[in-house]
């Protein structure tokens, strides 16, 4: 007699969950374009500005339209770059001392927020003479460079750098301070110098505090050399700005405004783009 074959059931257990379908991946949000933006607000700040002075009746020597200023800024722009009576040879010197002071006090500024970082000596000894210069009006101070340096580009360099100086200063001293103890624990683990500690370690570390107040030290940089030229030079936006000012050429102190806001923007791009490109371990956090 033959016996039956055993035959065995699956039966799906009911506390067992079934494989959830495929599902496409969420979608990334679009990264949203800046520089539309930017254009946009631009359009409507240019707009409301036109449809301000037709429909309010206000005084060009108030506040010109944008024809009359774009009408002011061609004539300064449409000329030979070697015209005085243009635009390039003033923006050049503002330029140029701008550079200048803010290479010097940049420079100055990282030295000795370097050596605070250093030493708490140090420290104790210039940080609160930085910060009583720093609460002092620059424009009070202004005249008195005047005085010790002269009508020339010396007195330009001079508030340039002034201006530059502290924000370097506060920003490299806070970058260099805020190093992770352990890295230099690792440091001096490996017997490594404090030199090589402050170039591979301390260094890179503030380097993102660095550039952002180096962000802000192009600016004041520029700013410093404005207002030393309305004290006193033969060159210079500044002088334009004046010269326009004494025949109430409203339309072309709105140009020169226009241009050095344009130079702002431009300055402050290259910053972040100097930062993006060297500071590259700092974008993988925002990727």
């Amino acid at each position: 007699m033959m016996s039956k074959p055993d035959i065995t059931l699956a039966v799906a257990d009911p506390t067992i969950e079934s494989a959830p379908a495929s599902e496409s991946p969420p979608r990334a949000p679009r990264p949203v374009n800046g520089t539309l933006i930017a254009g946009l607000g631009l359009v409507a700040l240019f707009a409301g500005w036109a449809l301000a002075v037709r429909f309010l009746d206000v005084p060009s020597y108030i506040l010109p339209s944008p024809a009359a200023v774009w009408k002011a800024l061609w004539s300064g722009l449409a000329v030979s770059p070697s015209d005085p009576l243009g635009y390039y040879l003033p923006l050049w010197g503002t330029l140029k001392n701008a550079a200048i002071g803010l290479a010097a006090g940049g420079g100055l500024g990282l030295l000795l927020g370097s050596l605070m970082a250093e030493s708490r000596t140090i420290e104790k000894l210039l940080m609160p003479y930085a910060f009583a210069l720093q609460s002092l009006p620059k424009v009070a101070i202004a005249p008195l460079v005047v005085i010790w340096f002269g009508f020339g580009d010396g007195s330009k360099i001079a508030i340039a750098g002034l201006l530059s100086f502290f924000p370097i200063l506060i920003n490299s001293f806070t970058g260099l301070r805020s190093v992770d103890p352990e890295k230099i624990d690792l440091m001096r683990s490996l017997s490594a110098s404090r030199f090589e500690t402050y170039r591979i370690v301390k260094l890179p570390n503030a380097a993102p505090y660095i550039f952002a107040g180096l962000d802000m030290a192009v600016v004041y940089a520029l700013l410093g050399t404005i207002v030393a030229e309305f004290l006193g030079a033969q060159q210079g936006m500044g002088v334009v700005i004046t010269q326009a000012q004494a025949v109430t050429d409203v339309a072309g102190v709105f140009a020169a405004l226009v241009i050095l806001g344009a130079f702002g923007i431009l300055l402050h791009g290259i910053v972040r783009g100097l930062e993006q490109r060297i500071v590259h371990w700092g974008n993988r956090g925002r990727k």
